[in-house]
């Protein structure tokens, strides 16, 4: 499913809507040239077929040598970006200021520099009430070099020196952005390389290398829209690397309320706002704080709901991966994996529909979370079968946490099955790569070691085995170090399953443990 590349041309043409096509015939009709009817021919034999087959194309394309393909090809590719281009320029306002321009140019290059003026004075304000940083400076350059070359009376007008202020501040805010854009990437890389700061010498690190990376002398209320959220995102990822997870949920609602204030630009950046969300939902679920969770699950919902049938096909692919995660998230926090597993097929279906375009990461944190949902059912070889479309895959597209909490739920439900012999060789292969890598932590190492012994006990000894366990590492599974390692495998709830019902002790345990309690109304 993640391996190889398909050809680039029978991506684009596979990812068309019917109303994109539809567009693009009626475009090359208006042409109407004979080499336009031979790409023509070619679009819709690629279109015609599930799979791309180039021997299969120059059959069907009579009078096509092997050479003259790859000419046909990247003509049609042009062509139809160019028809994607007329299409969507009415709902992206980046691609309408980018035109305006390209008609100022063309305007200015006919000698037409006072109609070129107008234009770029009028898209300006477009660009600016957008917040299209690049673009205003772009255009403000533009006008300053016919302002240089020319008589415009704009001098005698006062406008010279309101455009070079305009064109010095814009040059700063987009320098700005860009360093604050930087700083965001830094502090994502960060975490994507090094993971969560686990010791004060691993935080110290992290905090330097944030204050060397941080602008300095940029005034809160001098940002502009893209400066701020990106300043947000970058402290929410470091504070998530210091495992302060209230910190980064505050960064990230500051990150919300930003578009709140700006409501226009939900609609305008999508994406951006439903990562925001999303991160948001992750650091309350993180929490186990369930009231605001729904709050904010719903919410999201209702934006879906009510944006979907504008969205492009990239917006359409975000808005499924972030909403059902969320959802996934919130029932996995109710402990409902009923309903959980409910979602199943609309998930798998999607996966298939957006397969080219899904980051594979993404897809194995489904499998993980819709094998986990079986095994809180109970059902352990589906939980098992699941599993296995991740643990038999390369390691390059997993993420190692993931990896690991798959390696050891495969185990768990191996002991839960009865199967001992299988699980004490998934344990021996489990502890040589844990001894090899860094990342692993305590609780993980802990936990490794108590199925190895788990696997050695007899079954009327595991009720004893289970509470000593629970009693002795206890604080470890309470540490905020391990919260996103209980939130892949809610140790309580499964220990909790292998106690005696009436043992007071094993009550007082869970009584007093941290963790998210099991709901009052809990089928289990």
């Amino acid at each position: 499913m993640f391996n190889g590349q398909k050809d680039q041309l029978f991506t684009l043409i596979q990812s068309l809507t019917k109303s994109e096509k539809r567009h693009f015939k009626l475009y090359v009709n208006r042409l109407q040239s004979a080499s336009n009817s031979k790409f023509l021919q070619l679009f819709e034999v690629i279109d015609k077929y599930p799979d791309y087959n180039e021997q299969q194309l120059l059959e069907k394309l009579e009078g096509t040598e092997k050479k003259q393909l790859a000419n046909l090809k990247r003509h049609l590719y042009k062509q139809i970006l160019t028809s994607l281009r007329l299409t969507h320029i009415n709902k992206r306002i980046d691609i309408q200021i980018r035109e305006q321009i390209d008609f100022a140019r063309i305007l200015y290059g006919k000698g037409m520099y006072m109609q070129s003026l107008r234009i770029l004075e009028r898209i300006k304000k477009i660009a600016e009430e957008h917040h299209q940083d690049i673009l205003h400076l772009e255009i403000l350059e533009f006008q300053k070099m016919i302002e240089t070359r020319h008589i415009t009376r704009s001098r005698q007008a006062g406008k010279m020196k309101g455009l070079l202020e305009s064109a010095h501040r814009r040059s700063f805010v987009t320098y700005a952005a860009s360093l604050f854009s930087n700083l965001n990437i830094q502090m994502h890389g960060w975490y994507i390389e090094n993971g969560h700061a686990l010791n004060p010498e691993v935080a110290l690190e992290v905090k330097k290398f944030y204050d060397k990376a941080k602008p300095d002398n940029i005034p809160p209320d001098r940002m502009t829209f893209h400066e701020k959220i990106n300043l947000y995102q970058a402290n929410m990822w470091l504070h998530y690397i210091l495992l302060d997870f209230k910190k980064s949920k505050e960064y990230a609602l500051q990150w919300l309320n930003q578009f709140e204030m700006e409501a226009n630009l939900k609609g305008k950046d999508p994406d951006l706002y439903m990562r925001g969300i999303y991160y948001l939902l992750t650091l309350l679920y993180l929490e186990g704080n369930k009231a605001d969770y729904l709050h904010y699950l719903k919410t999201f919902e209702v934006f879906v709901t009510n944006q979907e049938d504008i969205f492009n096909e990239n917006s359409q692919m975000i808005a499924f991966v972030y909403l059902y995660l969320s959802k996934l998230n919130y029932h996995l926090l109710q402990r409902d994996y009923q309903t959980a597993a409910q979602l199943e097929e609309t998930i798998y279906e999607k996966i298939n529909h957006f397969k080219d375009l899904l980051d594979p990461h993404r897809a194995l944190l489904f499998y993980y979370k819709l094998a986990y949902c079986q095994f809180g059912l109970g059902a352990h070889e589906k939980c098992l079968l699941v599993l296995n479309r991740i643990v038999h895959l390369s390691d390059n597209f997993l993420r190692s946490d993931l990896l690991y909490a798959a390696r050891i739920l495969q185990i768990v439900c191996h002991l839960e099955l009865g199967s001992y012999d299988i699980a004490s060789h998934l344990i021996q292969s489990c502890q040589r790569s844990f001894t090899r890598l860094k990342d692993v932590s305590p609780l993980q190492r802990q936990l490794l070691r108590f199925l190895a012994q788990l696997s050695k006990t007899p079954e009327l000894d595991h009720p004893e085995f289970f509470q000593t366990f629970l009693s002795e590492n206890l604080d470890l599974i309470h540490s905020r170090e391990e919260r996103r390692n209980v939130c892949f495998f809610d140790l309580v709830e499964w220990i909790h399953k292998h106690l005696p019902a009436g043992d007071l002790s094993s009550k007082d345990i869970l009584k007093n443990s941290k963790i998210v309690q099991l709901p009052q109304n809990s089928s289990r």
